[in-house]
């Protein structure tokens, strides 16, 4: 099977069409819009190109579903039983997702198995478990009241997820939304929409009533305004750069809907000179090579202890080119291609000017001619100053720049000259001073000895321009709720 024909086969219950009020159905306007592989620069399938107003009718049928209580008036242990199906027919579908994933995103298929099929399913696992025990609490009163605190859904959520891990992020948005009792409004990236598809497939053959879980394909500008901007929704979920993010939470806040965001990041990764150097490098690689780089909670810049800084140049030189690269549909393949001719030249021109003012390429350096792909080879750039443009902004592609530091001091100084603080990393076999230095790295999430460890228990999320609120963990499940007290007069007619 080839990969245009396995992901026509992974969208083969409903061939590109939006998911409205449990009904599949073409676009208002009757446009449909392509999705490109990027593994070939070639069309892939086409998708529905939804309007405002098929916006509209997804946010009506999703209000209409949460004030029926078809979905927020089950017990939680109800809606736990349906998300756990879910979750069993995600697992019955892991090739299924996992060639549509691989296809869409430009993945290796290797990754697509084994990281985004398996961590998408178990957080709808970890859900449904949290569903078995939630409950409110009872508070002691100084007066003759007693009170006692709701944790209600929220309503009517808009979620929007990009293009890089568009099934683990739709999962970390639906799964936790749906088992407070929200309805959900899903507008996946417009690049990389077949996922979501497939998910809304599933959760209705799970049990989840119609109108519950809505997705609307289309432009995101124009889509992606109209539904955050929407009177009828109730709490915006979304996740991509600090740019969009920024410009959706000024139109959430004209109304003032609740709004998590998990935004760019440009993790420093520090390299002590007493790590198990073989262990460390082998980290550093996979942190900025993983997904091509197209990762927020990637490892781009690369902080060395200067007695080892040349002796790591050298080990990365001799190793970055050796990682697996090119065909997806390989079994051994590590990195595949950016996502899109978009992200090819916005990577290709960063590098560009940064080796034009003066960093030494150590590998890589330049776009690969693969079939006409995507694809960018792997970059390790090093002697750059703090203040480059690719130290400090986000490049989102697999490119690594390496800068030398001489004390502890100086090592969080530089993790933490960035506007970002999504992910940092410390490869260190001194216990305290990896305790000592986590303490004070600006990050939602710090990884000890390791990359991207990542597990649906564990939250994270930014701080700075990196965004705020968490995924993952009951925190995220928290942010679909909201607190409701009831308190009642013991002693009506007394003095008050």
């Amino acid at each position: 099977m080839t990969m245009t024909e396995s992901a026509a086969t992974a969208v083969r219950f409903a061939p590109g069409r939006l998911f409205i009020g449990g009904e599949w159905r073409e676009a208002s306007g009757g446009e449909r819009m392509d999705v490109i592989a990027p593994a070939t620069g070639e069309k892939l399938t086409d998708v529905a190109k939804g309007t405002t107003a098929d916006v509209d009718a997804a946010v009506a049928a999703a209000r209409a579903a949460f004030d029926s209580g078809v979905w927020s008036g089950l017990s939680s242990r109800e809606r736990a039983r349906i998300l756990q199906r879910a979750y069993e027919l995600m697992r019955e579908r892991t090739e299924e997702l996992a060639q549509a994933e691989s296809a869409d995103v430009g993945k290796p298929i290797m990754l697509a198995r084994f990281v985004d099929a398996n961590n998408a399913a178990e957080l709808f696992e970890y859900y449904a478990s949290l569903g078995h025990h939630l409950d409110g609490t009872v508070r002691e009163t100084s007066g003759p009241t007693h009170a006692y605190v709701k944790k209600e859904p929220l309503g009517v959520v808009a979620a929007i997820t990009p293009f890089n891990f568009p099934l683990i992020l739709s999962a970390s948005k639906l799964a936790p939304a749906l088992i407070a009792g929200n309805t959900v409004v899903h507008k996946p990236a417009s690049d990389t929409p077949l996922s979501a598809l497939i998910m809304a497939d599933i959760l209705q053959q799970a049990g989840v009533p119609d109108g519950v879980v809505n997705v609307v394909t289309g432009p995101g500008a124009t889509l992606g305004d109209h539904l955050v901007s929407h009177p009828g929704v109730d709490k915006i979920a979304f996740t991509g750069s600090t740019e969009v993010g920024a410009h959706a939470a000024a139109l959430a806040a004209q109304n003032l809907k609740p709004f998590t965001a998990e935004l760019g990041g440009n993790a420093a990764n520090i390299l002590f000179a007493d790590a198990d150097l073989d262990a460390a490098v082998h980290t550093v690689i996979s942190a900025f090579v993983f997904n091509a780089g197209q990762f927020c909670m990637a490892g781009p810049r690369l902080l060395v202890e200067r007695p080892i800084y040349e002796t790591v140049l050298g080990i990365l030189g001799q190793a970055v080119p050796q990682v697996p690269f090119g065909d997806i549909t390989a079994p051994d393949t590590v990195i595949g291609p950016l996502a899109s001719a978009n992200q090819l030249e916005k990577v290709s021109a960063m590098v560009d000017r940064a080796i034009a003012a003066g960093a030494r390429v150590v590998t890589g350096g330049e776009k690969a001619d693969l079939g006409g792909g995507y694809f960018y080879r792997p970059t390790v750039l090093a002697d750059l100053p703090a203040d480059a443009e690719a130290v400090v902004d986000e490049v989102f592609g697999p490119v690594l720049t390496v800068q030398p530091f001489d004390s502890e001091e100086e090592a969080i100084e530089l993790a933490n000259s960035t506007k970002y603080g999504l992910a940092s990393g410390i490869q260190t076999s001194d216990l305290a001073k990896a305790h000592r230095v986590a303490a004070r790295l600006q990050a939602g999430i710090t990884w000890v000895n390791g990359w991207a460890l990542m597990d649906a228990s564990v939250p994270f999320g930014g701080v700075k321009a990196s965004g705020w609120g968490r995924e993952g963990g009951p925190e995220a499940m928290e942010s679909y709720q909201r607190s409701h007290s009831i308190v009642f007069n013991l002693a009506p007619g007394a003095a008050q």
